[in-house]
């Protein structure tokens, strides 16, 4: 089916309130959706341009595929996520801000927050949901919700997961994929991280078959010793199910959800080498790689698209959890915190380099080939956004505690949610590695300007993004007026939606909201 042909049907099907189909063999059909999401991808780690400018970090990188998917889609260049993985996903999966669900540090096992003991003389850290969230009452620690994908599947969607889930604790309902309404799940699991992409050492399982970590992947036996990489398992494991998709007359959702390119860095061969001889030292090719590999996962997918005649009936979406990491130089080359420039900082930071993230999105028929918006998002946007592509409205969540917002509106042109939104995130936990804007932490955004407050010093800084990505001058002390406002903004909604905060050890009395100093 031509795009011209498409557009006249979206106009028509608007016209009737069937935005969120497409009309095959004179039926209508919703569209297929594909949400690819990328694990610690930063906004600068790929070769398409998300700034004003090419950077030196955009040619870098080759990513071909993402640059196939923006010429004919849209880039969102001011898309935010939250610091770290299990709040952004947790954000993803029941569309509410992470200071609501609480779930506002990475997850694992059950009853053990993974906080780091950095400040345990100074900061006892509050309760918070270490268990994850769950579609069920009566699991301590956890904040339950709705399923943006079991709203999909009741909707007549097949719905597919690939690769890392961590939703919920080990142990609780939450952790598995199928909880959540998929109908496949290959390799989902409480588990954030990978113990290696490695096929020799297949996947952390020893030679008997027994997992040798927490994070060991598993369903992936076929490729053991293959010489297969992880990112390549997941992507053959996508088209089989793909393939069998296609025996079932109902639309597809199918959850890429890629361990890449999150720690450890092992180098994907097939890509390695051509980085060395570009220059790159043999810790940067490895991240190129790595990022590579990933892109040819999306390149895959997009070829599985054309060649099954299901490319203009597919919205596919690109996202990334939380910013690249930055603050663990065994990893990465230069000076910590400058690898996601001209951002500041990284993975578990609340200032740029932390939270901001490549997204591209291409909705046949809706989104205009090549171009880009500048209006920004959230990461808890997709829940709402998701459920009008495919038709469903918001009475589907009208009884959920929902903070998203849909960013169609910025898609088809006809409002901006952005201007005057406030954009809300909470940290007043300890991640473990230390940097500029990381831990005990919250943060606003509104319109151009950004507030960052430390709970454990009390200190405030006032960024204008657009004029200042960087955020290298803290304004504060020359907008006192705009700093008060945006403090008592941040401070009435944490108390609204009942978010924690730190305490001072020797007192045991809460560390101030924003807006109390």
């Amino acid at each position: 089916m031509k795009k011209e042909k498409l557009k006249v049907m979206g106009s028509f099907l608007s016209v009737f309130g069937l935005a969120g189909s497409l009309v095959a063999n004179g039926e209508d059909r919703k569209p297929n959706i594909i949400l690819f999401m990328v694990d610690d991808m930063g906004w600068q780690d790929t070769s398409v341009p998300f700034f004003n400018d090419t950077t030196e970090n955009n040619r870098k990188f080759v990513t071909p595929n993402m640059e196939r998917l923006a010429n004919t889609g849209v880039r969102f260049t001011q898309a935010y996520a939250c610091a770290i993985s299990s709040p952004s996903r947790c954000s993803l999966f029941t569309g509410a801000n992470a200071a609501r669900h609480r779930v506002t540090n990475w997850t694992l096992e059950r009853d053990k927050p993974t906080d780091s003991r950095r400040f345990r003389d100074s900061i006892s850290l509050p309760e918070w949901n270490y268990n994850g969230i769950q579609r069920v009452e009566g699991i301590n620690n956890t904040f339950t919700g709705g399923s943006f994908v079991q709203k999909l599947k009741d909707n007549g969607y097949h719905t597919i997961h690939i690769g890392k889930a961590h939703l919920g604790a080990i142990d609780t309902p939450g952790e598995s994929p199928y909880h959540w309404g998929f109908e496949v799940n290959v390799a989902g699991t409480a588990a954030g991280g990978l113990a290696t992409y490695l096929s020799e050492r297949r996947y952390g399982h020893d030679k008997e078959g027994n997992p040798t970590a927490l994070n060991s992947i598993p369903d992936l036996e076929e490729y053991w010793d293959t010489g297969i990489f992880a990112t390549e398992a997941l992507t053959q494991e996508a088209i089989k199910a793909l393939d069998k998709s296609k025996k079932y007359n109902q639309p597809w959702f199918l959850y890429m959800s890629h361990f890449a390119v999150h720690i450890p860095i092992d180098r994907d061969v097939r890509f390695y080498q051509k980085h060395l001889d570009r220059g790159l030292s043999p810790k940067e090719a490895a991240y190129v790689s790595l990022v590579e590999g990933m892109d040819k996962s999306l390149g895959d997918l997009l070829d599985w698209l054309d060649a099954n005649d299901e490319a203009d009936n597919t919205i596919v979406i690109f996202m990334s959890d939380n910013g690249g990491l930055a603050a663990e130089p065994e990893w990465r080359d230069g000076a910590s915190h400058t690898q996601n420039s001209p951002l500041r900082s990284g993975k578990g930071s609340l200032l740029e380099g932390g939270i901001r993230e490549p997204m591209i999105i291409r909705w046949p028929g809706k989104t205009q080939p090549g171009t880009r918006i500048d209006q920004y998002l959230m990461i808890e946007d997709f829940y709402p956004s998701i459920l009008e592509m495919a038709g469903l409205d918001s009475e589907a969540y009208e009884n959920e505690e929902i903070d998203g917002i849909s960013f169609v509106p910025l898609i088809d042109g006809t409002a901006d949610p952005s201007k005057n939104r406030p954009l809300i995130w909470n940290f007043p936990n300890v991640w473990g590695p230390e940097g500029p804007g990381i831990d005990l932490s919250c943060a606003i955004r509104k319109n151009v300007y950004k507030l960052v407050y430390n709970y454990a010093t009390g200190k405030k800084e006032l960024y204008d993004i657009s004029a200042d990505i960087s955020e290298e001058h803290d304004l504060s002390a020359t907008r006192p007026d705009l700093t008060t406002s945006l403090s008592k903004e941040l401070g009435e909604y944490l108390r609204k939606v009942n978010a924690q905060r730190p305490l001072f050890k020797k007192t045991g009395t809460p560390c101030p909201w924003p807006d109390e100093i």
